[in-house]
């Protein structure tokens, strides 16, 4: 008698024989389950197999439960409120509709039997199970929650039909007349609440990494930085622009009354059952306070080196620096470029009970279980270099520095690599060579810097093509003449680009992804650091030795389909 399968494995064959994965990739998923001990289903889908859609419609077919496709499906708020919101989004449903005494409801697992018996006894209605994939459930319940907040002209509307004493006129606040009791009630009114709120949700859901909102002296701008570029959204009334800078400084703990200097501040959110750290930033300016509100979503740390997208052989530069029991690795490039996101990468990868991790960051950006973090903070004296001289008395296997500024915290740096100590730092030049000369610039001795630093990387983030509207495109000659590249190197690949749709606010992009260029310390090029060797010559030599280049790694992105030449031009022109 043959052996039961899994569920696991009868959703596997059910994929195979829907012509979705091939036998090959199944003994493979099934040889990969057997070392790691992963669930099968969850190799098919951090592998990106099939597609979410794909998947329910196989496993609705095994387990005899009818598929529903969330994106095509209007819900109406009625309906979706029959399940609280918290169980809905802690069992993964939704409700889909209601026949009379019947409600059906989408489910990413229909075989949780403990979500029907809650979902029945709160509705008190018989529950007919339909399967979804998880994201398209998450995704339509942020939808709907977002469709039930007012929107930003009704926002403005209620705040006009409020009373006169809610319009703060400019002219009061050039004065500084506007005292500390009318801020505070003003931050407390609804439509002020309501408006930061929307704010919030709306680049939340826009996936923006940062909300600018920025006074003139008779508008308010409002901008959402997503996917690295800055777009305009609908503006708040001016009237309200100092409520709202209460608001936010309400919620960040920052003080309210004080507005002639910058503070900075943080403040923790919840959108549909995920946690969002946000640094508040406020600067005054000569109409007012311009707030920056960065969001840190933790979701975006990988779990490893290996879930960063780095081609093979910077990968493998990458791990054996990271395997090695002591040495100085910096990762390079400009403000926004992932850098840190990196690093964090890296040290998830590290971080063991066997091993202490301390990090010191201007200011902490994720808080990590298990890691110990140090905020800097200049005003009482804790710099980085003087954090940095606490840390190594405490016995440290691994630190991380936030960013190498100065000569003191380099020199510390160094010196921690070569005793013993692995170092993780960033630091802010073009390329991965110029790392080196950087230390060089710094005043460090070249027979320090060739002893400590063991990889130098240098890193960009880059935009990805949005999926919905992705379509072949053939380039002009020119555009292969500015990228300064040879035609014949895309020959028989096919190029793509963005159409722009809704999904993608008609920019062809949606989302980013990381390039990464590494450079390994070798003997040769240790011996061009004692030399005080340029970074040309040290560049020339890596890249014999087998270092991809970001504009190499840029363009090889293009040939797979993941991006424009556009965007290899726009983030390699100076490589």
């Amino acid at each position: 008698m043959p052996p039961v399968k899994t569920f696991g494995e009868r959703i596997a064959d059910a994929l195979v024989e829907d012509g979705l994965i091939t036998p090959k990739q199944l003994a493979e998923l099934l040889e990969q389950q057997k070392k790691e001990g992963t669930r099968l289903l969850k190799l098919v889908t951090e592998k990106a197999l099939v597609t979410e859609l794909d998947m329910a419609v196989s496993m609705g077919r095994v387990l005899n439960t009818p598929p529903v496709n969330l994106a095509r499906t209007i819900i109406p708020v009625d309906i979706a409120e029959l399940v609280p919101k918290e169980m809905a989004q802690n069992y993964r449903v939704i409700p889909i509709s209601r026949l009379e005494n019947k409600l059906f409801l989408a489910m990413a697992d229909p075989l949780n039997v403990l979500a029907l018996d809650d979902v029945r006894r709160t509705t008190r209605l018989e529950v007919a199970p339909l399967i979804a994939g998880e994201k398209a459930i998450t995704d339509k319940l942020n939808g709907i929650e977002a469709a039930k907040s007012s929107s930003m002209e009704e926002i403005i509307q209620e705040a006009q039909s409020e009373e006169e004493e809610a319009n703060l006129e400019v002219s009061r606040e050039a004065v500084e007349e506007v005292n500390l009791d009318q801020l505070t009630a003003s931050s407390e009114e609804a439509p002020v609440i309501k408006l930061a709120n929307l704010i919030l949700v709306q680049a939340v859901k826009d996936r923006a990494s940062d909300i600018h909102l920025e006074p003139f002296e008779k508008t308010v701008r409002l901008r959402y930085r997503i996917d690295g570029v800055l777009l305009d959204a609908t503006p708040p009334p001016k009237h309200m622009q100092m409520a709202l800078a209460s608001r936010f400084k309400v919620m960040s703990s920052l003080d309210i009354a004080e507005r002639r200097l910058p503070q900075d501040g943080r403040m923790r959110i919840k959108v549909s059952g995920k946690d969002y750290d946000i640094r508040v930033s406020i600067m005054p300016t000569v109409h007012g306070e311009k707030i920056v509100l960065r969001l840190l979503d933790k979701s975006n740390l990988s779990a490893s080196i290996d879930k960063l997208g780095l081609d093979p052989d910077t990968l493998s530069q990458f791990k054996q620096a990271v395997d090695a029991p002591h040495g100085l690795i910096l990762v390079t490039g400009p403000t926004g470029s992932g850098k840190t996101t990196t690093l964090y990468s890296a040290l998830n990868e590290l971080n063991s009970p066997v091993f202490n991790i301390v990090t010191v960051e201007d200011p902490v950006e994720f808080q990590v279980p298990g890691i110990n973090q140090v905020p800097v903070k200049k005003e009482i004296g804790l710099s980085f270099a003087n954090a940095l001289r606490s840390i190594l008395r405490q016995d440290p296997d691994i630190i991380m520095i936030g960013e190498i500024r100065d000569t003191e915290t380099a020199e510390i740096a160094v010196e921690a690599a070569l005793t013993g100590h692995q170092v993780l730092s960033t630091m802010h030049c073009n390329d991965a060579p110029g790392a080196i000369a950087r230390l060089d610039d710094m005043g460090i001795a070249p027979f320090l810097i060739s002893s400590s630093v063991i990889l130098a990387c240098a890193q960009r983030l880059m935009r990805r093509i949005c999926s919905h509207c992705k379509e072949p495109v053939e380039y002009q000659d020119k555009v292969f003449q500015d990228l300064n590249v040879d035609p014949g190197l895309f020959d028989g690949v096919k190029l793509y680009r963005g159409r722009g749709c809704d999904r993608c606010k008609n920019s062809g992009y949606s989302g980013r992804m990381a390039i990464i260029e590494a450079m390994t310390i070798s003997d040769e090029i240790r011996k061009l650091i004692i030399a005080h060797g340029s970074s040309r010559e040290m560049g020339k030599v890596a890249i014999g030795q087998g270092m991809r280049t970001l504009r190499m790694v840029a363009l090889d992105r293009a040939r797979d389909g993941l991006t424009t030449l556009e965007q290899v031009l726009v983030l390699t022109a100076s490589h």
